[in-house]
This record gives structure tokens, sequence and C-alpha cells, in this order.
């Protein structure tokens, strides 16, 4: 009869279930000594189950203890406070503040407590700096009640514009690479620099009718109120006609000197341009530009272009490949931004 309840149980391979048939024989009457001649076990290990088995009437492993826990449950939370408290501290610091605490741990073990309480060690995010007398805060909060109401199609209205820097070898981004051990200066895992590297500035303007006029500013050329009135004439203008016609529609930009010029104000005015705001200082969160720009970048530090006028090239040639998806998608981010920026109190949103 050992020979018939055996033979389907040869072939179990897992832990549980040899641990199962172990026992199961073991309640049938059978000894210990018959369960280990069908070598379904070693020796030690049936004898083992079987013991377990007498003394907590289950088959189940009993879950180790492990190591027990350096800290408490109120020490853990001073960990949390502390890390809080100065949010650039190391986990070394922090394991040295810790044993002030009466806690002898190591840095290892303060990441670990962190990670539970699901703070993570990352670059700190760049923002603007906010003014401490709380003017930037004060407008933002300003412009965004003002409006609070616009939906996504009021912001469809709006042509957004702005200027932004371009840099050879990728510089204008960091980029990582993964790479075995060894391979450090490997060719495809080393970014090349140089000391000063070619700098291009561009003016462009976009809507969610899609991307407009990009125009590259002549090398060693300032931003001034007579080349951004040029810029305007030739470059706003056309793209009003383009993508509103005869419908009216709302220019934005920021509050730049050049852009706040006694000459370019009435020449806006001439024009019949409707300006939106007054733009608050210091908020690139607001301006979903700002991220048409840093897509584009990494589209251009993608093809690699090794000199200015390759560089050129490249930023028309991914200028001219945004879809109009991707532009309507930012425009109608803007109740999101300015719901959020009033939730925070005028501080940075996440855009």
């Amino acid at each position: 009869m050992l020979e018939i309840i055996v033979l389907p149980l040869l072939t179990m391979v897992t832990c549980k279930e040899t641990r199962a048939a172990i026992i199961a024989l073991h309640k049938n009457g059978f000894t210990g000594k018959d369960i280990v001649a069908t070598k379904i076990a070693p020796k030690s290990t049936i004898y083992r189950f079987i013991k377990n088995f007498k003394e907590r009437g289950s088959i189940l492993v009993k879950k180790a203890s492990g190591r027990p826990r350096k800290s408490s449950k109120c020490q853990d939370r001073l960990l949390k406070r502390i890390q809080l408290r100065d949010r650039s501290a190391t986990s070394a610091e922090l394991a040295q503040e810790w044993q002030q605490a009466g806690v002898s741990a190591s840095a290892r073990t303060v990441r670990r407590r962190l990670l539970e309480d699901g703070l993570v060690s990352r670059r700190a995010a760049k923002k603007p700096l906010l003014s401490k007398k709380k003017k930037n805060i004060r407008d933002r909060l300003i412009f965004c009640r003002k409006y609070s109401e616009w939906t996504a199609e009021d912001w469809g209205k709006v042509i957004f514009s702005d200027e932004a820097p371009f840099r050879l070898f990728g510089a204008s981004g960091k980029r990582l690479v993964r790479r075995r051990k060894g391979e450090r200066y490997h060719q495809s895992c080393v970014m090349p620099t140089v000391k000063h590297p070619d700098t291009i500035h561009v003016w462009g303007c976009f809507s969610s009718k899609g991307v407009g006029s990009l125009t590259i500013l002549p090398k060693n050329t300032a931003m001034n109120k007579e080349w951004y009135q040029n810029t305007l004439q030739q470059q706003l203008l056309p793209t009003t006609q383009q993508q509103f016609g005869e419908e009216q529609c709302i220019f934005q930009h920021d509050g730049a000197p050049c852009h706040k010029a006694k000459v370019i104000t009435k020449w806006l005015g001439d024009q019949n341009v409707e300006i939106l705001g007054p733009w608050p200082g210091n908020s690139p969160d607001l301006n979903p530009i700002e991220n048409l720009w840093s897509i584009l970048k990494r589209r251009v530090d993608k093809q690699k272009p090794t000199n200015s006028d390759k560089l050129q090239e490249v930023i028309m040639k991914e200028w001219v490949a945004i879809s109009q998806d991707l532009a309507q998608k930012l425009i109608e981010s803007m109740p999101s931004r300015i719901a959020e920026v009033l939730k925070k109190k005028g501080q940075h949103c996440k855009y």
C-alpha cells in the first residue's frame, strides 16, 4: 500500500508540496523509517517536518523572526523628522545625528528606514528663486486668480513665446549612460565637452494650433528692443495671421526688459495685439513653452551636431517636426498649472 500512495508523490518537486506529502504519509500511519525509504526527501528533512508537525499541529513553516531591528518605531519617527528638517543631509550625516539620540546604525540602515517612509534620494529640482519679500508670490497669485476660470478652450487662443539658448555637445542637459566595468572612457559612454561651447539663442512661439515661427539670433547680437521689434514684425504677425486669421488671439511674453520697453508696448498697441498678463516674474512653470524647449533640446542633443551650422540646421528641422497634438497637450495643461499654483499659495508647481 505504501508504494500505491507514494508513486504519485515522487513527482512533487516544490518544498511545500514535499512537506505536505510527508505529513500525509505520517497521518496514514507510516513511520519515519518507512517514509525515508521512499527517498522523497533527505532523512533529516523528513524527521524535522514530522517533529514540527507534532509540536505545532500544522504543516506551515513558522516565519523566522529575522534579525532584530536596531531602532524602535519612535526612533524611526525621530529619524524622519531629522531628515525633513534638512532635506539635503546625507545618510552618513543622519546616522551620526541619530547616534546622538541613542541609535547605533549604519548609513545603509538609515537609507532603509527612510525608504520605508518613501523618502528616496533624488536630484533637487531647479526652480527660479521666488523673492523673500513675496513679491513674486503675490504676482503669481494675482495672475492665477485672474485666469482661474479660463478653460482649455480659452487658453487655446493664446500664443506663448520665449527665448532659449542651445549649446553644442549636449551641454543643454545631462545624459546618463549604462556601461560595464572598464567602459567608463569608451567612446559611446563619454560626453564630449569644450571649454567655451558655441551657444545659439532662438526666439519662438506656439499655440494650440501648433508651433509658429522660430528665429535664430545672429551671433554676438544682443537681445534688445530693436531686434525684438523686428522679430515681432517678421515672426509674430505672420504666425498670428496663419494660425488665427481674423480671429482674435492673445500674445504672451515675459517681463524681460526688452519686452517691456516703451517702444515695444506702443508697437503692440498700434498692431492691436492683446497682451496676456501682467506676467509674473520667475514663473517658467506657468509657461508651457518651457516644456517645449526641453523637448526640443533633447531631440537636438540626440542628433549630436558638431558645429554651429549643423546645430542651427537641426534646431530648425526638429522645431517644424513638433506635432500639433503635442502643442495642444501643453496648452491644455494651463488650467492645471493655474490650479496647482493657487493650491500651493503661489509656490512652484510641478511643471
